[in-house]
């Protein structure tokens, strides 16, 4: 893979306090995990982008016939590869890849995740266009996403500050409606939403490939 990015920089540096630090509210993710579940059939093939240390991969990969985790941060998979060695997951892999450098694994898949993802994104039109590409015909989209826009606009010095002092990666502040409204023009139909949790939104969206 190319250099890394501003984002896989700042996540290689934040990925062992990351990996070590308690998750906050638990309750959001196994809403998330439970809604994901209920749209993959046990012979999906999966691809993860943005898998941080393979959290969200290791619950996921035993209910589908096959999961590939990748995320763009190296030190994020090597932590993954040794959660994955300490609790192997037949047809579960990471490997290093991201959007926009042709580093992804080949398709088609039936579903594509991306979890705490969009927002981080700096061209998210054209990465939602290759994630497209990646699905089968009628394959889904299963993304969950930090909208910090509207009235969360007043995050945005704090936020500023933190990325200043190497403490937040660079990031969008996107709206439910605005990201919805991209997911829509590139070429998926919304089937299902919701915000796990409700404030500030994390809005999960399953959108169908048209």
């Amino acid at each position: 893979m190319p250099a890394p990015t501003p984002q896989a920089a700042f996540w290689n540096g934040m990925a062992r306090r990351y990996a070590a630090a308690p998750m906050r509210a638990p309750e959001n993710w196994e809403k998330t995990l439970e809604r994901t579940l209920a749209h993959l059939p046990a012979e999906a093939e999966v691809l993860e982008l943005g898998c941080g240390t393979g959290s969200t991969a290791l619950r996921l990969a035993p209910h589908v016939a096959r999961y590939v985790g990748t995320d763009d941060a190296d030190a994020m998979i090597a932590i993954a590869h040794e959660k994955l060695a300490a609790e192997p997951v037949a047809g579960l892999s990471f490997a290093a890849a991201r959007p926009g450098d042709g580093s992804l694994p080949p398709g088609p898949f039936d579903a594509v995740t991306a979890f705490n993802l969009l927002h981080l994104l700096p061209d998210l039109p054209a990465a939602l266009a290759e994630m497209r590409g990646l699905l089968k015909p009628g394959g889904l989209l299963i993304a969950k996403t930090p909208c910090l826009g509207g009235r969360y606009t007043v995050l945005w010095p704090v936020v500023a500050a933190l990325r200043l002092f190497g403490k937040a990666p660079p990031l969008r502040f996107l709206r439910p409606p605005r990201l919805e409204a991209t997911i829509e023009a590139a070429g998926f139909a919304i089937e299902e939403r919701g915000d796990y949790p409700a404030r500030p939104p994390s809005r999960f969206v399953v959108a169908r490939r048209l």
